[in-house]
């Protein structure tokens, strides 16, 4: 059994180079030709090539006509004359004159005649309608105002000539009591207080700065160089020491 089993390989039945020796190279000589007839037969038969069609890309309908030629220019139109100039008399005689006419005299002068209308007296070379002597002369300022003008803008203000302290009240200073006291005076045209009124009120205080302020002086205000009178606020203070 073993040997039967085993019997091919120790005498295989196929042996190599039982073939011819020339049917390898017929095989390869086959496969040779069988190359060359795919790949030159196609090149050799470039002459049988279809031909492509022929573009006509460029082809259309035929160009337009040219355009007319254009129509000839309208004549031209007489350039309208120039309207003959006026002679103008005060111009330089282009001919000479036949004869001299002798010219006119001057008229007199305003210095030695009398202008029509004027007056006896007046100044030679006056204007017509004047008023003998001249203009008259310029009014005089107005007067000063009677009411008080509040300071202010042009309106200074004037300076203290004299200051009178005010009195304490002892009933204010027993209670303790302090502050400012504004009031609203009228200073005459010669600078002494005229009116005064309280428009900050301390009722322990006021009359006490009242009477101070009517003692006060002033320098006199002027309006165009003449003295008025003028309304202005004062304050009067009140320190417990």
């Amino acid at each position: 059994m073993p040997r039967d089993m085993f019997g091919d390989v120790a005498n295989p039945t196929v042996k190599l180079g039982s073939q011819a020796w020339y049917t390898v190279p017929a095989s390869i000589a086959a496969h040779v030709v069988l190359f060359a007839a795919v790949i030159i037969i196609p090149l050799m038969a470039a002459d049988v090539l279809p031909t492509p069609p022929t573009m006509m890309a460029f082809v259309g309908t035929p160009p337009p006509p040219p355009p007319p030629p254009p129509p000839p220019p309208a004549p031209a139109t007489a350039a309208p004359k120039s309207p003959t100039p006026v002679s103008n008399p005060n111009a330089a005689p282009v001919e000479a004159p036949k004869e001299i006419v002798p010219e006119a005299p001057a008229p007199p002068s305003v210095s030695t005649v009398g202008v029509p209308g004027g007056v006896e007296g007046g100044v030679p070379g006056g204007v017509v309608g004047g008023v003998v002597g001249g203009l008259p002369e310029a009014p005089p300022p107005p007067p000063p105002p009677s009411q008080p003008i509040r300071v202010g803008g042009n309106i200074k203000t004037p300076k203290k000539m004299r200051d009178v302290r005010p009195v304490y009240p002892p009933i204010a200073q027993s209670a303790r009591v302090s502050g400012m006291v504004i009031i609203e005076a009228t200073i005459g045209a010669d600078g002494r207080v005229k009116d005064a009124k309280v428009l900050r009120s301390i009722p322990l205080l006021d009359q006490a700065a009242l009477d101070a302020v009517k003692q006060w002086t002033f320098t006199p205000t002027l309006l165009n160089g003449v003295p008025v009178p003028v309304i202005m606020t004062v304050t009067v203070n009140f320190t417990l020491q």
